[in-house]
């Protein structure tokens, strides 16, 4: 019986890319791993997946009859799988705040502070002296992409740029911020997607001191894309509040060019944006420049402002 590399609930192309290239790793070094997903994919691991010659992780939202996980891309116990308890954690692979996922045996750790779970998962593979297959690197080359906006964010480090110029020579990728943007158009595409469908693209649930946030992030190569839903993405992040007993609902809209972020709130707390960012919202949204980062720069002063 297989262990599994798993990532996040709501997976995105870092998840998902994360628990391929850990399998693989895995199988490498004599252990039996199988990549899974907690849920379906963007488009835009859809078109990575495709562009590089895989198939979907196996759906899998229960682990009690596996040989342990490996968790990666989050550490927050309700981001993952909801039978955690039930099987064994044999690693965490992660680059986010360390959360609140407990064992009881020893386990493999690799957090590093840098923008995306693929750049660490490279850092294995050179810690191991295992070759990377070519698909395998540019499936991780572009998740590194994805989570660093192309190297705009500020969660991107010297690690990550090195790792990405690494990936693309193996991957034979010639321009790999070409390719980046070619992804980030897939990512922006939102016309005839239903809204609940963009609410929820890339979205995550957590415990902030015993408050229930949710917080949804659509990056756009323009902001403009989404003018004409903006009353129907509030009235449904209003309406998903209400049916997941939600303190807060936050929906960040990035638009990747002008480097800033508009956020959409419906919370119980009217201050809340004015608390944790020091602008307040009108009329339910808010535009903060220089936010990008969901995990840097929303989530760290949202969770000290509910303290």
């Amino acid at each position: 019986m297989p262990a599994y590399a798993v990532g996040h609930k709501v997976p995105d192309s870092d998840s998902i890319c994360s628990a391929i290239a850990l399998s693989y790793l895995k199988s490498q070094i004599g252990e039996d791993v199988k990549p899974a997903r907690l849920g379906e994919l963007s488009p835009e691991t859809l078109f990575i997946l495709d562009k590089f010659g895989f198939e979907q992780p196996e759906l899998k939202m229960t682990f009690a009859d596996t040989d342990g996980i490996y968790v990666v891309d989050h550490s927050d116990r309700i981001q993952g799988p909801d039978d955690i308890d039930d099987t064994t954690v044999l690693g965490i692979i992660d680059h986010h705040k360390l959360g609140d996922i407990t064992t009881s045996t020893p386990l493999e750790c690799w957090i590093r502070p840098v923008g995306c779970t693929n750049t660490i998962i490279k850092m294995m593979y050179d810690f191991h002296s295992v070759e990377i297959p070519k698909n395998i690197a540019g499936a991780m080359m572009c998740a590194i992409l994805s989570d660093t906006v192309i190297f705009k964010s500020p969660t991107c480090t010297t690690a990550d740029i090195k790792c990405v110029e690494a990936l693309a020579e193996i991957a034979g990728i010639e321009d790999y911020k070409a390719l980046g943007m070619e992804m980030f158009e897939v990512k922006s595409a939102v016309a005839g997607t239903p809204i609940r469908d963009l609410v929820m693209r890339d979205f995550k649930d957590f415990n902030m001191h015993d408050n229930k946030v949710g917080i949804g992030q659509l990056e756009l190569i323009d902001l403009a894309l989404v003018d004409d839903l903006k009353a129907d993405l509030q009235a449904d992040i209003a309406a998903l509040k209400t049916e997941g007993d939600y303190h807060s609902v936050l929906l960040v809209l990035t638009d990747i060019m002008k480097e800033g972020s508009e956020v959409l709130v419906v919370s119980n707390n009217d201050d809340l944006t004015e608390k944790a960012y020091g602008a307040a919202t009108v009329d339910g949204k808010v535009w903060i420049d220089g936010i990008m980062s969901r995990k840097k720069q929303v989530v760290p002063p949202l969770q000290d402002s509910l303290a």
